[in-house]
């Protein structure tokens, strides 16, 4: 499955990158181990839509090793994951929660290096399932490891009820 998701082209024209602004840093103890500016032991993480791509930058730090000078496995698969999330929050306009992740690990990633990219694509959507194609790349832009990341979604309405989604509009 994976082999033919990444073979399919992608015709889209390029647009300017734009900064996506992280609506839920605004809630009441919002502490998101991933994407809040706030969380001290946190990732931080922040986004920006590219064309039909969602991409991250983000500084790997020494406490997120595994091996000595290696970027944890786990670390990596909670980055994609997160950025699969707000794949969903902008491409499908919508929320929802991780139904399953298949990761591939390709090359180690060296925390001692300078900021890794994130990068998300939304490859298939229908009314219950978004699934996307995630990849992280070290600063030579060589692919270090990509995951099929497959998210259950809920209609907007609920999503805001049961996720605290803020609508697609609060994101820029």
């Amino acid at each position: 499955m994976l082999s033919g998701i990444l073979k399919k082209k992608n015709n889209l024209k390029k647009v300017k990158m734009k900064k996506i602004k992280n609506p839920y840093a605004n809630y009441e103890n919002f502490n998101c181990f991933c994407c809040s500016p706030n969380n001290p032991i946190g990732l931080r993480m922040e986004f920006f839509e590219d064309g039909d791509q969602i991409i991250s930058y983000w500084q790997p730090k020494d406490y997120f090793q595994g091996y000595k000078n290696v970027l944890h496995g786990g670390i990596q698969t909670t980055l994609m994951d997160e950025i699969a999330s707000w794949t969903v929050n902008i491409k499908a306009k919508t929320a929802g929660i991780t139904s399953r992740i298949d990761v591939r690990f390709k090359k180690p990633v060296y925390i001692n290096a300078e900021k890794i990219t994130i990068k998300a694509t939304l490859k298939e959507l229908s009314r219950k399932m978004a699934v996307i194609h995630t990849q992280l790349f070290n600063p030579d832009d060589q692919l270090c490891s990509e995951a099929i990341v497959t998210y259950y979604i809920f209609p907007p309405d609920i999503a805001k009820q049961k996720l605290g989604f803020p609508g697609y509009e609060e994101f820029f």
